[in-house]
């Protein structure tokens, strides 16, 4: 091992560059669909060694010493996005003759500039660089900060982020509960670097108990949450999901509209397996309904047809609203609640939106070269809601809503969610087509139910569709592919150790234990060598 950490860190130019972008993309095949939870083990090792050996000339300023280290990890970064974001192409290809002309913005593009935050995390981490396990702390707090900045720089992107690594599975989540994701970040760069030390020795001893001692924490808390009673619902409520598995090409042709709307219903109606009790709510996936709903009475009164008495459907639309005289009219992405008459009895609009995909930064500016938003069937794309409003139901059952992408902003939840009885995500991943895309936002989702406690309530148009408790275990649900309906009771909410506020104050608690130990052993450091 220390014959392999002596090359690397001898390494320069082009193969450091190469060997870097290696491991970024050797540590994807902790994501989704993969889950390979060793690849992160061989790849921040690597990292580490690299950086060791990306010193800039002492002579030199500051940004300038630190430009190795920033090269490093910007190639780092650049093969983990690559190789974790390369499906968002797919969406171009949907109406290629439009837009596959941005395919290399997307597939490439994209990774590059997100690849700039892991840049700055090790140029940063450089610059707290010592020996032994406290440049291990410096590389993972530097880490959990830029993961923070990229959750809401330019509206935030926070895919990915590399404590989902550290979380393939329910008995793997619990740990988020506590630091929530901004703790899990940092603590899990400690861990996967920490075999870095056996190649360099200093440290090791301590270095290796004390990420030994993290991983059993890690996965002996979530033995004990996993293993605590479930409560059950005081009041029972059966849910119906629909996975319609609508081609998404066959969603953007006006002539398929009747035939979209007719199948969900369809769906809707089906018969309860082994006569079974009817469900309570049925829910469809974001923009199922595929016409402005309130410009079709029609189709109001073809759900009620369709529903009995006392049931309830939640769809995701498309809302409009009158902006005024001579303005154009605004419109949402937004889910309504109906009733058995056909009423919408509640309703609301997707506040976090899609940059590009729903709507056109610098419209003005953009629009006048012809350029469009991707996902936006209309001039202008879509318009953001100002607050988040929880839907109710009639019986007073609350659910809080997250419109696709908004599942993987855990920071955008707010209190109000202590008020609902479940999270309500539904998504449209038909974009995406069979890529790891739609696995990866599903395991997202599944977070904010282990952080929340409530169970989630998940309806895509192509899947993953699911039912999950409050601990992030699947009920019951559809994979990616397959069209169909399941019926499942709501869970009830499980106990959380903290509120929302109190993991991310925890969260701060592991970043200042980080940076008091690589501050205090780089100022050891240096007058060592002094």
């Amino acid at each position: 091992m220390e014959w392999l950490a002596g090359r690397i860190m001898l390494m320069s130019g082009a193969r450091r560059a190469l060997v870097a972008f290696a491991a970024g993309l050797l540590a994807v095949l902790a994501l989704p669909p993969f889950g390979l939870f060793a690849a992160p083990f061989l790849s921040f090792p690597v990292l580490v060694w690299l950086i060791d050996g990306a010193s800039g000339d002492p002579h030199d300023g500051m940004v300038k010493r630190s430009f190795p280290a920033f090269l490093v990890g910007w190639c780092f970064g650049f093969g983990y996005f690559l190789g974790g974001l390369w499906w968002l192409g797919n969406a171009l290809l949907v109406e290629a003759d439009e837009f596959a002309w941005a395919l290399p913005l997307a597939v490439v593009g994209l990774p590059a500039f997100l690849a700039l935050f892991y840049g700055f995390a090790t140029a940063a981490a450089r610059l707290l660089w010592s020996d032994g396990v406290s440049r291990i702390a410096a590389l993972a707090l530097s880490f959990g900060f830029f993961e923070w900045l990229r959750s809401f720089v330019l509206t935030g992107f926070p895919w990915n982020a590399i404590g989902y690594a550290a979380m393939p599975v329910p008995l793997m989540m619990q740990s988020a509960a506590v630091i929530g994701l901004a703790g899990v970040n940092m603590l899990a760069v400690f861990v996967f670097a920490a075999p870095s030390l056996i190649g360099t020795r200093k440290g090791m001893r301590a270095g290796m108990a004390l990420a030994a001692l993290l991983a059993a924490g890690h996965f002996g808390y979530g033995f004990y949450r996993m293993n605590q009673p479930l409560p059950a619902r005081a009041t029972a409520l059966s849910v119906r999901l629909v996975q319609p598995l609508i081609d998404q090409s066959k969603k953007l042709d006006d002539s398929e509209r009747s035939s979209i709307f007719e199948q969900h219903l369809d769906l809707t109606n089906a018969p309860v397996e082994n006569g079974g009790r009817r469900p309570d709510v049925i829910v469809w996936p974001e923009t199922s309904v595929p016409f402005i709903l309130t410009d079709n009475p029609d189709a109001l009164v073809r759900i009620s047809d369709v529903l009995e008495d006392g049931q309830i459907l939640i769809a995701g639309a498309v809302r409009t609203e009158n902006a005024g005289a001579g303005q154009p009219p605004r419109y949402y992405n937004s889910i309504y609640v109906i009733d058995d008459r056909g009423q919408i009895v509640s309703a609301s609009d997707k506040r976090h939106l899609v940059p590009f995909g729903e709507y056109l930064p610098f419209e003005n500016l953009l629009s006048a070269a012809g350029l469009n938003a991707i996902a936006a069937a209309m001039p202008g794309g879509f318009s953001a809601a100002a607050v988040r409003t929880l839907l109710t139901l009639p019986a007073g059952t609350k659910f809080y809503p997250l419109i696709c992408y908004e599942a993987i902003f855990p920071g955008e939840i707010g209190d109000e969610v202590l008020e609902a009885d479940a999270l309500l995500n539904v998504t449209n991943d038909a974009w995406f087509g069979n890529t790891p895309g739609p696995y990866q936002h599903f395991q997202q989702a599944q977070l904010r139910s282990v952080e929340t406690g409530l169970p989630l309530i998940r309806a895509a148009n192509t899947g993953v569709s699911a039912i999950v408790n409050g601990r992030g275990e699947i009920m019951t649900g559809f994979p990616f592919g397959v069209r169909g309906y399941v019926d499942a009771a709501l869970p009830g909410r499980a106990s959380v150790p903290m509120q929302l506020h109190e993991q991310r104050r925890n969260g701060l608690l592991v970043a200042a234990c980080l940076l008091g130990m690589a501050i205090f052993s780089r100022f050891s450091f240096i007058l060592r060598k002094n």
